[in-house]
């Protein structure tokens, strides 16, 4: 039961008690409460340049002001939502004057995160909600959180974000809300814990830590993006906890290059999860990337169809005008998260410029048709993406059904290609050939050219197969040649 007093004070009965309670608005960098008052602070702090919160208050304030203006005249004394204390990053466009850019963003937040330690019991428990897709604002609002002396304890990924939302088609968009559990790093009188940690136990701890809460978010469907942001808490523990950490020649490690050694971490867990039972390291880099780019990318739904072979990006800052622009196809990382994920595989991505493209802040997985060019040579550049059915004639009594062919099979009748160079490109050669419906060149490709003798043809392809998304074309081909192993004695 819910009942509010002519004074403001709210209480809240449960089970037959009753439970007083106060309602106060006040900025997050000044609490109003006494020092170790709280048990519990949960808060969803801004999410670095994702939204312009102040301005689209605006909206519903100004029709609240009119409403509510002489009950709460505390509250509604501007005429619009104020907005210089605002802890958020400014985007810079020609209208702007604002400096809010990521230092004051870390700064603000550490400030506020500082003063819920500050209110919050040593033995209390705080929840922070961060849901953004990049990799610097994860940096920013962890750096924060360490910083104002908390320990990150664990994280955990709750389904709050809507699959079907246009912002989330065809990127590596976060399906959950993470709740990253905190402790204030305090001995039990409230002051602060002075500990410096050794670089090496950390570094050593990290990978065991990983791979026992891996296998656990797999087994609760997280995985992609989601189980990699998952890992934070976990392996923030083992860093938070110290005031600072040293190397052995006492420089300063900094939260920034734990963070890329967290990456390489998870990278390499999941590696060995996508290929299980196999070395990933008998693999080449382009196929290490190649896997753990699609494993980024994927939800863990069974519902992740798309019509086309490739997936559709857009900019999520202008609906409106990119419908009216061209589409890019492909599937698009963030270019940090690209380079974080390569650089924990053993992975350059200078290398690997016949497989991914580099375009402002995004890389992008070329399709497989993309790659005709470099894996047939010129004279071959134009693959068919899909097979083309020729019009039917109506039969009379004296045709011969069937007579007529499905399949344009003129692509690709020069040459066949030689072997690829990395089992990668071995695979999407096949996957090429079996697009085209050259059955008899596939069959030479694998059998006589000796594609398909290699053991690590089939455990790449049958990896791929299961990373691809549903109803793609490229999940169609390498299916279509996987259906092809037994027949051909492999």
């Amino acid at each position: 039961m819910y009942n509010r007093s002519a004074d403001g004070m709210e209480s809240t009965i449960l089970g037959g008690d009753e439970v007083s309670s106060n309602v106060e608005w006040c900025s997050a960098t000044t609490h109003p409460l006494p020092d170790d008052a709280a048990h519990a602070l949960i808060t969803d702090p801004p999410y670095y340049d994702a939204v312009p919160y102040s301005y689209l208050s605006d909206f519903f304030y100004v029709w609240l002001r009119r409403s509510l203006e002489k009950i709460h005249s505390d509250i509604f004394t501007e005429p619009q939502v104020p907005k210089d204390a605002e802890i958020i990053v400014d985007r810079p466009h020609e209208l702007s004057n604002s400096t809010k850019n990521i230092a004051f963003y870390e700064k603000e937040l550490t400030k506020a995160f500082a003063d819920g330690s500050r209110i919050l019991h040593p033995n209390g428990i705080g929840t922070i909600v961060f849901a953004s897709k990049t990799t610097s604002s994860w940096e920013a609002i962890l750096k924060a959180v360490v910083d104002a002396g908390w320990i990150i304890t664990g994280s955990w990924p709750i389904d709050t974000e809507m699959e079907t939302r246009v912002a989330a088609q065809g990127q590596a968009r976060l399906a959950s809300s993470v709740h990253l559990v905190c402790r204030p790093r305090e001995n039990p009188d409230g002051t602060l814990r002075e500990d410096i940690g050794d670089w090496r136990d950390v570094l050593q701890e990290l990978p065991q830590r990983i791979h026992e809460w891996m296998p656990r978010l797999a087994a609760e469907g997280v995985v992609g993006a989601d189980a990699i942001f998952a890992c934070l808490g976990p392996a923030l523990e083992i860093f938070s906890r110290y005031s600072s950490v040293e190397k052995a020649s006492g420089e300063l490690v900094t939260l920034k290059e734990y963070l890329e050694y967290v990456w390489a971490a998870v990278s390499k867990e999941a590696l060995s999860m996508i290929f299980s039972g196999a070395d990933a390291t008998g693999f080449e880099e382009d196929a290490r990337l190649t896997a753990m780019w699609f494993w980024t990318l994927s939800t863990g739904s069974t519902d992740n169809t798309n019509d086309s072979s490739e997936i559709e990006t857009e900019d999520e800052d202008d609906e409106e005008s990119s419908s009216k622009s061209s589409k890019t196809t492909g599937y698009v990382l963030e270019f940090d998260a690209a380079r974080k994920i390569a650089q924990g595989l053993g992975a350059h991505l200078g290398n690997l410029n016949r497989l991914v493209e580099f375009k402002g802040d995004k890389a992008r997985l070329l399709p497989v048709s993309e790659r005709t060019h470099y894996l047939f040579g010129k004279d071959e550049a134009q693959a068919p993406t899909k097979r083309k059915k020729k019009d039917v004639k109506q039969l009379s009594l004296f045709d011969i059904a069937g007579s007529n062919e499905d399949e344009d099979n003129d692509w690709g009748e020069k040459n066949l290609p030689q072997l690829g160079n990395t089992t990668l490109d071995r695979i999407h050669q096949s996957m090429i050939l079996f697009a085209a419906g050259r059955s008899e060149a596939l069959k030479r490709f694998l059998v006589e050219e000796g594609a398909g003798g290699d053991q690590r043809f089939w455990r790449l392809a049958q990896a791929l197969s299961a990373l691809y998304p549903n109803g793609t074309d490229e999940k169609r081909w390498v299916d279509g040649v996987l259906a092809r192993k037994k027949g051909l004695g492999f």
